[in-house]
């Protein structure tokens, strides 16, 4: 791209939550590879997500440095207790309306940050809605970003004007979401409350005012990429007539085996050991199982999940976040590490996920439907095992096996941030997913994840339908400055 987008600035402000800070710090990665000046925004306990990336890139790299600013966040104003900066960390307290409110509190510095240092152009996410404003103040365009997909964008914005959750009967009444490209169907059970009810309230005015300031920024970058969900792209962009650019899959910018080892967090697994475990397994014969960074499942589904992993007799590499299971290992059968030596391993904390997805001996992947999850899924050629809980994840499962065809579903019926006992998922229907997944029926699946997998590598090179947009939004801010 040359000289002439030297002078461009880009600030990115993500949300305190993994799943927001990792895409975004590849976003600014695919910036400053672009010849872009680009800042990351955060705050200090968040740092550590950024810092070994940012400094190998800055190292290794020719052109502007990725910088990072920090923000103080007024935790205990907020009502949060010392040391609780993300979201994992709020959930787990009963704290998010918490994390919100200090969030909503970083809006002075922000404005601080805009007025000193004059960047052309602030990404900032969408839990962040009165960034809006707060750069208009300075003459700035403000993008959003979502952190989701096409379908999800275009499902919710529906559901906010039409409401046809509003009519039914039951919960678990079938609703077809009108105007769609495709015949999605979800119950009640399966949306956000807040989302669909008129009630006036905290988390129902939240959504209303990160939609309101949606239409009132630049526009939304989206990290997916058109071949994967077309007639979502073009549903969003003409008939809700969003600004919108897809620049994905972003994962994607990290080529070099440490990048993807070492992306996030420091993961709790040697990559070599990984690796080599997987290096004697057969193609396609592994099923990798992790719900991402902040699901909290009731011991009893853990217990159903090894349950049904040795009665299927499948090799697998099972991802368990540390506050998953509580205190102890009474979450697993007795003696199931023993009888699933050689056939499984189980890595408590941090994985370097992108980098199993990646390997020929993984068949299936059991996931959560996280956006982030979703896409490497894709982008590693891998069906899936969907099991949705909260946020967008009940829209990406309907992707994912009925519109792309690349998933089955293990049955999860009730949208919830912390599923309890009564949302366990039996070890009959797990191991009938698993069999299914890993039978004739899952070649046909991964036969077509291939060739998504194609479409995503060359959605990002030079000349493909992600990269053009990138540039495409680089030469519109470029003459917004001018």
């Amino acid at each position: 791209m040359g000289s002439k987008h030297q002078h461009l600035h880009v600030a990115f402000f993500p949300f305190m939550a993994h799943g927001h800070m990792i895409p975004t710090l590849d976003l600014a990665k695919l910036f400053a590879a672009r010849n872009v000046k680009t800042t990351i925004i955060t705050t200090p306990l968040n740092v550590p997500t950024f810092t070994k990336a940012i400094e190998k890139r800055n190292k290794t790299k020719t052109g502007p440095i990725i910088n990072l600013e920090i923000f103080t966040l007024p935790a205990q104003e907020a009502g949060l207790p010392e040391g609780c900066e993300n979201i994992k960390q709020a959930m787990a307290l009963g704290l998010l309306p918490s994390l919100f409110k200090a969030g909503g509190m970083l809006r002075e510095q922000l404005e601080r940050f805009l007025e000193t240092n004059k960047p052309n152009c602030l990404v900032a996410d969408m839990f962040f809605p009165w960034a809006t404003e707060s750069a208009r103040k300075f003459n700035i365009p403000r993008i959003v970003f979502h952190g989701m997909g096409f379908l999800p964008l275009c499902a919710k914005e529906i559901e906010r004007v039409y409401k046809p959750f509003k009519t039914v009967s039951s919960d678990d009444e079938t609703v077809v979401l009108p105007l769609l490209p495709h015949e999605v169907k979800l119950t009640r059970l399966q949306v956000q409350k807040e989302e669909w009810g008129d009630d006036d309230n905290e988390v129902n005015r939240r959504w209303r005012r990160v939609k309101e300031s949606e239409v009132e920024s630049y526009g939304v970058i989206v990290n997916s990429f058109y071949e994967l969900e077309p007639e979502y792209a073009d549903f969003f962009r003409k008939e809700l007539g969003r600004r919108a650019w897809h620049v994905g899959p972003v994962s994607l910018c990290n080529r070099a085996t440490e990048d993807k080892a070492e992306r996030g967090k420091q993961a709790v697994v040697n990559e070599q050991e990984c690796l080599k475990w997987l290096n004697s397994k057969k193609r396609a014969s592994v099923v990798y199982i992790c719900f991402g960074s902040i699901a909290h499942y009731p011991a009893a589904q853990l217990h159903e999940i090894a349950k049904a992993l040795e009665g299927s007799r499948q090799n697998f590499i099972w991802v368990v976040g540390n506050g998953d299971h509580g205190k102890g290992e009474g979450w697993l059968p007795r003696g199931f590490e023993q009888r699933t030596e050689g056939q499984g391993m189980i890595i408590r904390g941090w994985a370097p996920q992108v980098l199993i997805l990646e390997h020929e001996a993984v068949g299936a992947f059991v996931t959560h439907c996280g956006w982030n999850s979703t896409l490497e899924g894709i982008s590693a050629g891998v069906p899936m095992v969907t099991w949705p809980f909260f946020a967008e994840q009940f829209y990406n499962e309907k992707l994912v096996t009925q519109i792309l065809k690349i998933g089955v579903q293990v049955g999860a019926k009730k949208w919830s941030r912390m599923p309890s006992i009564e949302d366990v998922i039996s070890q009959d229907a797990i191991e009938k997913a698993l069999t299914e997944i890993m039978g004739e029926k899952g070649e046909e699946m991964r036969n077509r994840a291939k060739q998504l997998k194609k479409l995503a590598w060359k959605a990002v090179e030079d000349g493909g339908s992600s990269y053009n947009d990138l540039t495409a939004l680089i030469d519109e801010l470029r003459d917004y400055q001018a």
